[in-house]
């Protein structure tokens, strides 16, 4: 997660220099030659069912195209710092989709998580001017939105994760849903790059894309499949407080952004959402003669 706000932060300076569909599709190839190998079938792993290649998709048509997309438009409206406020809502979208998904009980504790995520958007699409947005703040209104339809689809990829978890392995899921991305991706990726002048691109941008093909393709899925075979999605949820926090970082100290007040309030407010919807409920003991 420390790894996804980190190139949610840095794809701020890519979308400034490509068109947001050939970032995608150089993301995706870029993922694919790295991972070439992973896609083989171990041996004692059984065929894919149908209901699993239709998870697979789902993982990476919400997870890789569609998080990316509104990802990508998203942060090229708003700034680093906004986006990682308005991902801050992570953990109580996953609560709500674990709950409609998995049955999982959202407590108390849960939803006052839900409702400060919410407060602190709320507070955070007030500030006018952001930096990177256009006049008037409906470019930056429109980033958040978008952003926060990222936030969806990365809750949902927490989720479907986590049931392709119980038959695959790590390296063979983080290369299958990366190659239907790749497949999603390539028509508009292909009329991007015919009319795109990649000799104007410099070196640091190059290497920068490298980084952010292999974080977003290959590390964090990778890392985050691994870790999802052993802890429950709901507890998996509580890790992605390393999101929002990472990008908004990189935004201060490395982008020259700025928290003012209501912004640093309105993190404060989503922080303590995340607190709260993360803290496990304490579970009440009757003692005997009590």
């Amino acid at each position: 997660m420390s790894l996804v706000g980190s190139y949610v932060a840095l794809s701020k300076p890519l979308v400034a220099v490509f068109p947001v569909f050939l970032l995608a599709w150089l993301r995706f190839g870029i993922g694919a030659l790295a991972m070439a190998t992973w896609l083989r079938k171990p041996a004692n792993e059984a065929p894919l069912a149908p209901r699993t290649r239709g998870l697979l998709f789902l993982e990476s048509f919400l997870g890789n195209f569609l998080f990316s997309i509104c990802m990508l438009y998203g942060v090229s409206l708003t700034t680093a710092v906004a986006a990682g406020v308005v991902m801050s809502s992570i953990p109580a979208v996953v609560a709500i989709l674990s709950w409609l998904f998995l049955r999982e009980r959202i407590g108390r504790r849960s939803l006052a998580g839900i409702a400060c995520a919410a407060i602190g958007i709320g507070l955070f699409s007030l500030q006018k001017g952001d930096a990177g947005a256009a006049s008037g703040g409906t470019p930056s209104l429109l980033g958040n939105v978008l952003v926060f339809a990222a936030v969806v689809c990365e809750a949902s990829y927490v989720v479907i994760g986590k049931r392709l978890t119980d038959g695959l392995g790590p390296k063979r899921i983080s290369a299958l849903i990366n190659l239907w991305g790749l497949a999603l991706v390539t028509p508009m990726g292909l009329w991007a790059a015919w009319q795109y002048d990649f000799a104007s691109v410099s070196a640091p941008i190059w290497v920068l894309l490298v980084f952010y093909g292999l974080a977003a393709s290959v590390w964090t899925v990778w890392l985050w499949m691994t870790g999802l075979k052993g802890v429950p999605a709901s507890r998996a949820g509580v890790f992605t407080v390393m999101l929002p926090i990472s990008a908004a970082l990189i935004g201060v100290l490395f982008m020259g952004e700025r928290l003012s007040p209501l912004q640093l309030l309105a993190f404060g407010i989503a922080l303590l959402g995340l607190v709260l919807a993360t803290l496990p409920e304490r579970s009440r003991t009757i003692q005997a003669g009590a």
